[in-house]
């Protein structure tokens, strides 16, 4: 096998393995805990339909990115085709109104307790899954037009306003339409990657101030009151942080690429890797941010630590 398809295949390959336990984990946890507490706080439901949208992401993208890596051909027809490219533009959609969705409420959350942020507060708490309803309504109808332009790789020309993917083309046909779809859906992203930018800030903010006003408490008055607000904020800062910088970079690329005569498919690939690795990684960053998911985790050590305990005083005793 070619080195470079070596090196994309194992890219891939380890972008889900990574992104699919860790986003199943997530959906699986959370839906354990909402049966056994008849509850899930809205964060935790923000987190949820974050890590469903991921994992759409992975089995609309990455996995097809790795099965072209090992040289599968002619996986998808038209209908197919039409299926995974409608299915990724949503689920990108969506897991970054979502990233963004959260960053906003938890900004909420520890604003100063005025009229305004207690509306905000009682509004976006009590209707968490309808607002992901109506986001997802939006991003559907708005994507409607990967359906339309989206086909799988043909022998014949196609026109030069295309979009090379995977297996499959979207070709727009005309300027206009190429032009006027990169122009909307590329404001969004910069919409909501500067909306969660904002609340980011706000929140650390928020948390500098809150640090100055307990100066003066006792050390235990102290961290248990940063405990709170860290605890809760703390997850959704990096996940900004994660996704912001590999926005960054992945746009960066795309500028730079707007100046080549002839992208490399090396080039694309790699902002094809660099756009799906939030899908992946973001988990990480959830589970080792979020109590609730440790839990398990942390039962499960305390389990193994007390079955060497007992072990090793069983070999002590027989010994003795």
């Amino acid at each position: 096998m070619d080195i470079r398809l070596l090196i994309k295949a194992v890219g891939f390959f380890l972008l889900a393995a990574i992104g699919v336990p860790g986003n199943v984990y997530i959906l699986l946890r959370f839906a354990i805990i909402k049966i056994k507490e008849k509850k899930l706080l809205p964060t935790n439901t923000l987190l949820m339909a974050l890590a469903f949208m991921n994992l759409l992401i992975v089995f609309s993208r990455i996995i097809l990115q790795f099965l072209n890596s090992i040289g599968v051909e002619n996986f998808l027809n038209d209908s197919r085709c039409k299926l995974f490219v409608y299915a990724y533009r949503v689920s990108r959609a969506m897991s970054i109104c979502t990233t963004s969705l959260l960053s906003s409420y938890q900004c909420i959350i520890i604003a100063p307790k005025t009229i305004l942020w207690s509306f905000l507060k009682q509004k976006v708490t009590h209707n968490t899954l309808p607002i992901i309803a109506a986001i997802l309504v939006l991003n559907l109808i708005l994507y409607r037009t990967s359906i339309m332009y989206a086909t799988t790789k043909r022998n014949a020309t196609s026109s030069p306003y295309t979009l090379h993917l995977v297996y499959c083309d979207m070709d727009f046909l005309t300027y206009d339409s190429y032009i006027i779809n990169g122009a909307i859906f590329s404001s969004m992203d910069f919409l909501f990657v500067g909306l969660m930018t904002v609340a980011s800030i706000y929140i650390v903010y928020i948390l500098l101030c809150h640090e100055k006003s307990i100066k003066g408490k006792r050390s235990t008055d102290r961290v248990q009151s940063k405990s709170v607000e860290y605890r809760a904020s703390r997850a959704v800062i990096m996940l900004v942080i994660l996704y912001v910088m590999l926005f960054g970079f992945d746009n960066s690329m795309w500028i730079y690429t707007l100046t080549l005569s002839n992208v490399s498919p090396d080039m694309n690939d790699a902002r094809i890797a660099l756009a799906c690795s939030y899908s992946a990684l973001s988990p990480l960053v959830i589970i080792n941010t979020n109590p609730k998911l440790q839990q398990r985790f942390t039962f499960l050590l305390r389990k193994k630590i007390v079955f060497n305990t007992e072990e090793k005083d069983i070999k002590v005793n027989h010994i003795s």
